[in-house]
């Protein structure tokens, strides 16, 4: 059924549509299925270079296990603000960790960074981040340690001696200048390849193409995350003859 959650059968022939190179819309449409429930399935389980219905099957059947372990606790996850449809959230959260996930981030590390993420305040401390997730504080420690490492989360002091971590837009920006630097230092790194190995052989060409393809990038990255700051923390001006904020009586 459309609405129903995904059969093994069904994630096999995903898996058998993806490995025809099909687009998310055709093999939705071979299953009777809406196409975002495909991307979020694939997605969530690997993308579609490393989607397996087995593992995907599994880990339906780990999730809905967590769900029901923290059901029969009460639920340590916060009730939902403004609204929102916590199974919607739910899901999204899963999606989002999976497609951190896919960028090379370690499981929990990518857990810690949607929770953070899609927090309201922006910010929890460990004790929260242990509660949402119902993991062990020294899990939460390593991933926020790669975080870190990653200019990806800072520190502030909270109320009392407890830290916060925290996201928010200028870590992002710290995130992309960082890893600018770091692919700079690899540019100089490759450039000084080329006279150890001779200027004009083979492997030195190689580490000079490196090298002016990762300058190119270096210089790109670090350019535009200065103009995206630049851009966003700009307030746009007032309408003539009105205001951009509405007035209170």
């Amino acid at each position: 059924m459309p609405g129903g959650r995904l059969t093994q059968q069904e994630r096999q022939q995903i898996a058998l549509g993806l490995a025809e190179g099909l687009a998310y819309a055709e093999i939705a449409r071979r299953l009777g299925r809406p196409t975002s429930t495909i991307t979020r399935e694939v997605m969530r389980n690997g993308g579609p270079t490393a989607y397996r219905a087995d593992l995907a099957q599994r880990a339906t059947e780990r999730r809905a296990h967590r769900r029901r372990q923290a059901a029969s606790r009460g639920s340590g996850a916060p009730e939902q603000a403004y609204g929102r449809d916590a199974e919607a959230v739910r899901e999204y959260e899963e999606t989002f960790t999976t497609v951190m996930m896919a960028s090379g981030m370690p499981t929990m590390t990518a857990r810690v960074m949607a929770c953070l993420t899609l927090s309201d305040a922006g910010s929890l401390t460990a004790a929260e981040l242990v509660q949402r997730l119902q993991v062990s504080p020294a899990s939460v420690s390593k991933a926020i340690a790669f975080l870190e490492s990653q200019d990806l989360v800072r520190r502030e002091q909270g109320d009392g001696r407890r830290e916060r971590y925290v996201v928010d837009d200028d870590v992002w920006y710290q995130s992309m200048m960082a890893s600018a630097r770091s692919i700079a230092q690899i540019v100089e790194t490759a450039r000084q390849g080329v006279h150890v190995l001779v200027p004009g052989t083979p492997a030195a060409t190689r580490l000079e193409n490196i090298a002016r393809f990762l300058d190119f990038v270096s210089e790109s990255t670090a350019r535009a995350a200065e103009q995206a700051r630049e851009i966003l923390r700009t307030k746009p001006e007032a309408p003539p003859g009105g205001t951009t904020e509405p007035e209170h009586e």
